[in-house]
């Protein structure tokens, strides 16, 4: 986190008691300024405080002033939901304020909240948003790509046949694709975006929103695939897809190959295909290698 205010300033904040009922309060992605003031009267007012960290949460307060004065803050995941939420749900049948917190951004993007929601939806209860950061709007917003029409697609697969079909589908969407990636994988996702899209459709690779050392990468995905080959990519990111041109088509490399082997050596193959797809001859080659197809 970077970025400090002092203790809560009552002239600046109203940390006023809210109506009972569930509260989903986004926080910063990176610089804890980002919070908004409705979201500290939340953190400083709610009778039950849960997060996915703790830790994160104890120190986003700690930074801001706002004490925690004997409050549980209970830890909310994935693997601990069905202990968690029973209890966040009699919290509010008992008419308590009950503020859930993301990691950082907005609650329920690729987070574990959404159980959470659906069961106090389920019960009647009120749920409220306290909005805030994004790292998915965020990163919409530096791209340069269209905001028109826009898809979140979260984690792409992380097994290749499933990834590889994930590519497929999302790459025949007509709107700015926008995905998270883990660092390790980020030459994989691009690697792999090149050989189903070819090298001309257009990518941004937003990595540390917010943070210090913020990067945007725009360009054709061949040429950003390039300027991350050899690097040791660090963290968060943010990848961004522009939509198919009218009359673009995906490329279907094995299809290709398949065909070409059929009637032509795997040399003449290789040299056919590559001409076709725009792909890297090295890459075409490998892929025929892998038909079991050698000189």
């Amino acid at each position: 986190m970077t970025g400090r205010l002092g203790p809560m300033d009552e002239t600046k904040l109203n940390p006023q008691r809210p109506p009972p009922g569930l509260y989903f309060v986004a926080t910063p992605i990176g610089a804890a300024r980002d919070i908004t003031l409705r979201a500290l009267d939340i953190l400083a007012t709610a009778d039950v405080l849960a997060a996915e960290d703790t830790r994160t949460l104890r120190h986003l307060m700690e930074i801001h002033g706002v004490p925690l004065n004997g409050r549980p803050v209970l830890a909310y995941h994935d693997h601990n939901a069905p202990q968690i939420v029973p209890r966040l749900i009699g919290d509010l049948k008992a008419g308590k304020v009950v503020a859930y917190a993301s990691d950082a951004g907005t609650p329920l993007v690729s987070d574990p909240g959404f159980q959470l929601g659906r069961a106090a939806i389920a019960e009647g209860l009120p749920v409220h948003t306290a909005p805030g950061p994004s790292a998915v709007l965020a990163a919409l917003t530096l791209s340069g790509l269209p905001s028109d029409r826009f898809l979140f697609a979260g984690f792409p697969p992380d097994k290749q046949g499933a990834r590889r079909s994930f590519l497929q589908e999302m790459g025949k969407i007509p709107a700015t694709l926008i995905l998270f990636e883990s660092p390790k994988r980020i030459h994989r996702l691009l690697t792999e975006m090149c050989e189903e899209w070819g090298q001309n459709r257009n990518v941004v690779v937003c990595r540390e929103l917010t943070k210090r050392f913020e990067e945007v990468t725009r360009g054709p995905v061949g040429q950003v695939t390039a300027a991350f080959a050899d690097r040791d990519v660090k963290g968060e990111i943010v990848v961004l897809v522009d939509r198919m041109e009218p009359g673009d088509t995906l490329v279907d490399l094995d299809g290709a190959l398949d065909r070409a082997l059929v009637s032509l050596s795997v040399k003449d193959a290789v040299a056919q295909v590559t001409a076709e797809t725009g792909l890297p001859r090295g890459q075409v080659y490998k892929a025929a290698l892998a038909k079991g197809r050698s000189e």
